[in-house]
C-alpha cells in the first residue's frame, strides 16, 4: 500500500471513532461554553458600576481563556488513533486486535506511525479552526457593545496559531506515548490529569529549575497573552525545546513500534 493509501486510511478509521467526536466536541462544546460564562461575567460587569474594571477586556480575550481547554481534547485524539489499534474487537468479530489486520495492509512501520501523525496533525489542527473562531464569535456577540476590541486581527491570528501548535504538539506527545505503551489507559489519564487538573512539571518547578525544560512547561508561552509562571524559556525557544520532545519521542515510538511484534 503507498503512502498516500494508508494515511487516507488512517484518516479514515480516525474519523470513524466515536472517541475522535468525543474529543472534538469537549473541545468545541467546552471551550464555547466557557467562553459563554467568561462573557456573561463579563457583560455583567460591564452593565454596573464595575465597568471599569473590564473597561479594556476584549472579546477575543474573553473567548481565549478558554482555548487550553482544547489541550485536553488533542490529547484524546492522539491517544485514540493508535490505542483503538490495541482494542479487542468484540467476540463475534474474533476477539483480535485491529493492529494485525493494519500491519498486514500496511508492513512498512514507520510509514504507518507517520501516517497516523499526519492525521493528528490535521484533525487537531481542524478542531482548532473551528473552536477558536467559533468561541470568539460567540464572545463577541454576548458582549456586544461593550469594550473596544483591544486584540488586532494579526494578533489574534499568531494567538490562535500559538494555540493550535502547542495542541498539535501535545497530540502527537500523546500518539508517541500510547505507540510505546500499546494502551490507551495510562496515556489518557496521565496527559489528562497533567493538562487539566495538576501539571507535575509545573509542581517539579518548585524542586529545580531544570522542570521548565519539560515539554508542556517549555511550550506554555505558545498561548500568547495569557498569564504563566515566572522564568523558564521565552515563546520561541521554548517551542523549540517543546517540538524537540515530540520529535525525539515519535523517533522512539518509531522504533520500537519497528522492532517489536504486534
Amino acid at each position: 500500500m503507498s503512502f498516500r493509501n494508508t494515511f487516507v486510511a488512517e484518516l479514515r478509521k480516525a474519523v470513524t471513532l466515536p472517541a475522535t467526536w468525543v474529543a472534538l466536541a469537549v473541545t468545541l462544546l467546552g471551550s464555547v461554553g466557557v467562553t459563554v460564562l467568561n462573557a456573561v461575567a463579563v457583560r455583567a460587569a460591564l452593565d454596573s458600576v464595575a465597568r471599569e474594571s473590564v473597561a479594556s477586556y476584549s472579546a477575543f480575550d474573553t473567548a481565549y481563556a478558554a482555548v487550553p481547554l482544547g489541550t485536553v481534547g488533542a490529547v484524546v485524539i492522539g491517544v485514540v488513533v493508535m490505542s483503538s489499534e490495541y482494542a479487542a474487537n468484540r467476540t463475534d468479530a474474533g476477539s483480535g486486535r485491529q493492529i494485525t489486520a493494519t500491519l498486514t495492509a500496511s508492513p512498512r512501520r514507520t510509514g504507518l506511525l507517520v501516517a497516523k501523525a499526519l492525521t493528528v496533525v490535521l484533525l487537531v489542527a481542524i478542531t482548532a479552526a473551528a473552536t477558536i473562531p467559533a468561541s470568539a464569535a460567540v464572545a463577541r456577540l454576548l458582549i456586544g457593545a461593550g469594550p473596544p476590541e483591544t486584540v488586532s486581527l494579526d494578533d489574534a491570528l499568531v494567538r490562535s496559531v500559538g494555540a493550535a501548535l502547542y495542541w498539535t504538539l501535545t497530540g502527537l506527545m500523546a500518539l508517541a506515548i500510547t505507540t510505546l505503551a500499546r494502551s490507551g489507559i495510562i496515556p489518557l489519564i496521565v496527559l489528562i490529569v497533567n493538562s487539566s487538573l495538576v501539571s507535575f512539571s509545573l509542581l517539579l518547578t518548585n524542586v529545580t529549575p531544570l522542570a521548565h525544560w519539560l515539554p508542556d512547561m517549555a511550550g506554555r508561552r505558545l498561548f500568547l497573552g495569557m498569564p504563566t509562571v515566572e522564568g523558564g524559556l521565552d515563546t520561541g525557544p521554548g517551542a523549540v525545546v517543546m517540538a524537540a520532545w515530540t520529535l525525539a519521542l515519535l523517533a522512539v515510538a518509531g522504533v520500537v513500534l519497528s522492532r517489536r511484534d504486534a
